[in-house]
């Protein structure tokens, strides 16, 4: 079993899933850590969804859907920001006329598009054994920008995710940083994409965060637990997804809610052993 586990490197593009697991575990894992401290799951599924169309719009042009997403996706996570902070418009209603906006625009333009669009599926549902050196560069690009803010801004962005006012009377620019975070997370979200899909990238980016969460409140090792659930699920579904034949990405989730469902029975074990022992 182990040798054919380790025969399947010889091939290139199980090499490049593999390392786009791993690069894909660390972005999710970061970011996702301050989306589910934040409680902004909702805002980053509007994105998500807000995302198709510039994957849309970018077939219809002719250049990359990535580029199109990444641009379209920005552009709505700024809108929500703006829209929630400045007008008296409720976020949740931003939300949902961005993801809704997002949508209809993506299914027009694919729908203008002449001939086939015959990696639309891709974006749809992931497909992380085709992912391509390019692809692997940018996610490596963003990264290593992710991580290196999340170093650097630490304490600022743990503020901001728990006590704004705090961060406010420490004359931090709170509303700067949180454009920042929300462009970052559109990032993050697009760069994933091609893994496990539009439809289930949100995924990606709670449950092994929310796993994570029933072992720890500390928002640094919850990225780091986050970080490692992500790479257990990742790799355990792309094996899986492959020997089975069947979709990585919805294996590599399906991989997420099992460690869920373990993690959460040994957390109530856990409270069960310590009721026993305060009674008895």
């Amino acid at each position: 079993m182990t040798e054919s586990m380790l025969h399947l490197f010889e091939y290139e593009f199980f090499r490049n899933a593999v390392w786009a697991a791993l690069l894909a575990s660390v972005t999710c894992g970061i970011v996702g850590s301050y989306i589910v401290a934040r409680r902004m799951v909702f805002i980053s599924g509007g994105i998500t969804h807000a995302s198709f169309g510039g994957i849309g719009i970018a077939y219809y042009l002719g250049l990359n859907p990535v580029t199109g997403a990444a641009v379209f996706s920005v552009l709505s996570a700024l809108g929500i920001e703006y829209v929630s902070g400045k007008t008296n418009v409720r976020e949740d209603s931003a939300i949902g006329i961005l993801w809704s906006l997002g949508m209809a625009l993506g299914i027009i333009f694919v729908f203008m598009t002449p001939g086939y669009a015959p990696n639309l599926m891709s974006y749809l549902f992931g497909s992380i054994l085709t992912v391509g050196k390019t692809d692997l560069r940018l996610m490596l690009g963003l990264s290593a920008i992710i991580a290196l803010f999340f170093i650097r801004f630490y304490h600022i962005i743990l503020f901001i995710a728990f006590d704004e006012e705090y961060a406010r009377a420490h004359r931090v620019s709170v509303s700067l940083f949180k454009y920042i975070l929300i462009s970052l997370v559109a990032l993050t979200i697009v760069m994933n994409i091609r893994i496990v899909g539009i439809i289930l990238v949100i995924s990606f980016l709670t449950i092994p965060q929310s796993t994570a969460n029933l072992f720890t409140k500390n928002l640094r090792l919850m990225m780091i637990y986050s970080v490692i659930i992500g790479i257990i699920g990742s790799l355990s579904g792309i094996y899986t997804s492959y020997y089975l034949d069947i979709p990585s990405g919805a294996t590599i989730i399906f991989a997420f809610i099992i460690i869920f469902g373990i993690a959460k029975a040994i957390q109530a074990a856990r409270t069960s052993a310590g009721i026993r022992r305060q009674i008895g």
